[in-house]
């Protein structure tokens, strides 16, 4: 069943507001383990200092206003209400763009880039590559979220991604752009809905680590194979909580907004590029506002779902597919895995696009706006 989009205002009653902050209050902090800040997750001095902040200084109805700021809507689609962004292009012809974020993200993310994209001439650029920009909260995540909903995974969350596009919206053809899940969700639609796509651009490479490494390795490849194994060791541990416990770690994170906190600036301290100190590329009031909707929604366990299906289920990319749509890669220099493209161009088959990026991680419209909507505008160039 598919309804009639309507507009929508966020608006958190203050007395959600209100308890917060006397949660906050109520803070009681973990001891500090001997060892470097950090070496253990989340650093407790820091955690401090980020809830007294988000307790007495942070200021909701700012970051609220600066989403309202954008139109938005809500559709009843695939079973659950869907909140979605829409910004019309300025421009002679402004192509339909799917934008997605992941977790632990929302579409707070967007909000620097999407006027570069909408609007370019803004910035200096050219008109001609105006985008209109649809960008959703991802089924399950933030303002798409009710409590007791139905659940998704990624070939799910494709499938309502092309019915908001094409059943909802009216395009016959549409561009889609994202990182994290959100990149998983352009390849998995890439592989489903091919017919509807115009290419696709992604800061993340939905491939699968597990799959085995050329027998006889490239240096690049061989690098990469260590990435992996570190990565398998070190930093994979929130992907098994998530992927196999994830209503157990709901009930921590939906009652403590400090173990949220130290849960999600865990992954902005480890995965943006920054010489010591992340909030120098990712604002704390940003992150925050992203945070922020996580626990006014309640959002946070369903939004470990698709981590639960690709542990239960098959890859995103189902084994022996490949993505045949015209393809570009933002190659950030300190996203959490770095394939070569080698190894990519076995799953992506009509790479037109490969970029060294100088700077910038896993949170790249956040992180590097204009770097990456000055890629995805070069790379959709050629595709009007």
């Amino acid at each position: 069943m598919m309804g009639t989009p309507e507009s929508f205002r966020l608006d958190v009653p203050a007395a959600d507001i209100e308890d917060l902050k006397a949660r906050l209050a109520r803070t009681r902090l973990p001891d500090r383990a001997p060892g470097e800040d950090w070496a253990f997750g989340t650093d407790p001095g820091y955690l401090a200092r980020l809830v007294a902040y988000w307790r007495d200084t942070f200021d909701w109805r700012a970051q609220e206003a600066a989403l309202n700021a954008f139109p938005q809507f809500k559709v009843h689609l695939h079973d659950i209400d869907l909140h979605y962004l829409k910004v019309e292009g300025r421009g002679p012809n402004p192509m339909p763009l799917l934008l997605l974020h992941g977790w632990p993200g929302s579409v707070y993310e967007f909000l620097d880039i999407i006027p570069r994209l909408t609007d370019p001439a803004r910035y200096g650029g050219d008109p001609a590559d105006a985008f209109t920009v649809i960008a959703p909260s991802l089924p399950g995540y933030g303002l798409s979220f009710a409590p007791n909903q139905k659940r998704f995974g990624i070939a799910e969350i494709a499938d309502c991604m092309a019915d908001l596009m094409t059943g909802i919206l009216g395009y016959r053809h549409f561009a889609a752009q994202g990182g994290d899940w959100g990149a998983f969700t352009c390849s998995a639609l890439g592989v489903r809905h091919a017919d509807k796509i115009i290419g696709i651009h992604q800061n993340m490479l939905s491939l699968n680590p597990a799959d085995p490494m050329p027998a006889d390795p490239t240096p690049a490849e061989r690098k990469y194979a260590e990435e992996v194994a570190h990565w398998a060791k070190e930093e994979t541990g929130y992907i098994g909580i998530q992927g196999t416990r994830p209503q157990t770690l709901a009930a921590a994170l939906t009652d403590s907004p400090a173990g949220l906190a130290a849960w999600i600036a865990e992954k902005f301290h480890v995965w943006t590029d920054h010489t010591g100190d992340f909030e120098t590329v990712v604002s704390r009031d940003r992150m925050l506002a992203n945070i922020s909707l996580y626990w006014f929604t309640g959002a946070i366990g369903s939004s470990f779902w698709p981590y639960y299906a690709r542990l239960h289920g098959p890859w995103p990319i189902p084994a022996g597919k490949t993505v045949d749509v015209p393809f570009g890669y933002a190659a950030f220099p300190r996203e959490i895995r770095r394939p070569p493209r080698s190894i990519a161009e076995k799953t992506y088959t009509d790479i037109r696009q490969w970029t060294h990026m100088t700077r910038g991680g896993h949170f790249a419209a956040l992180e590097q706006p204009e770097a990456l909507a000055a890629d995805v505008q070069r790379f959709f160039r050629t595709l009007r």
